[in-house]
């Protein structure tokens, strides 16, 4: 069954902003402070959706992405820049420089909702995006890469008002310096997603 699956890497706190120091914080780059082992390659589990799904992404991770994937040769890479990747940007005109990207032109949640009947839509880092699809309620699954480290600001993966959602816990699993949570969500009665 084709679901949305949001992957972030979160510190302890719940902050998503500037993982990998990019953004110039005075808090960035804690992820990538833990060493390749916590962050390099299939750190969220995706398997047979790299294979099948399609990614989306918010403008800024889509940039950020576009400059670093393509030019690596692993077999992970090699995965991410073959996966169909949704590009959600009102000032954005083209977006060759990653392969197989594509901008998403209706409204974000319409257009999910009716690809979501056809594959499995990973959303990547892209907040702004994940407050959109949450407002709608299509988010299935969270993966969170959460690492030990608590900073005390920035932004927050759930700091936007949104209507709440029960979630069960998959699993739980260390990963390197950093533990994967797998939640999906819990149907609601009559809900047969």
């Amino acid at each position: 069954m084709s679901q949305v699956i949001v992957i972030e890497f979160v510190s302890l706190d719940g902050v998503v902003e500037d993982p990998d120091g990019r953004d110039g914080t005075p808090w960035g780059g804690w992820a990538f402070r833990y060493g390749p082992e916590s962050v390099a390659g299939d750190k969220f589990a995706l398997g047979e959706v790299l294979d099948s799904g399609a990614m989306l992404l918010g403008r800024l991770t889509w940039e950020r992405f576009s400059r670093i994937w393509p030019a690596r040769d692993d077999e992970f890479s090699r995965k991410m820049n073959a996966l169909p990747k949704l590009v959600v940007s009102r000032s954005l005109e083209r977006v060759e420089e990653w392969s197989n990207s594509a901008l998403l032109r209706g409204e974000p949640a319409e257009e999910v909702a009716e690809r979501k009947k056809r594959q499995t839509i990973v959303v990547a880092g892209s907040t702004g995006v994940v407050d959109v699809l949450r407002a709608h309620d299509l988010i299935d699954e969270y993966r969170l890469l959460v690492f030990p480290v608590v900073l005390g600001q920035g932004r927050r993966l759930f700091d936007r008002p949104g209507p709440p959602a029960g979630l069960s816990l998959e699993s739980a699993e260390r990963v390197g310096q950093a533990v994967r949570l797998v939640y999906r969500r819990e149907p609601a009665q009559g809900d047969h997603r």
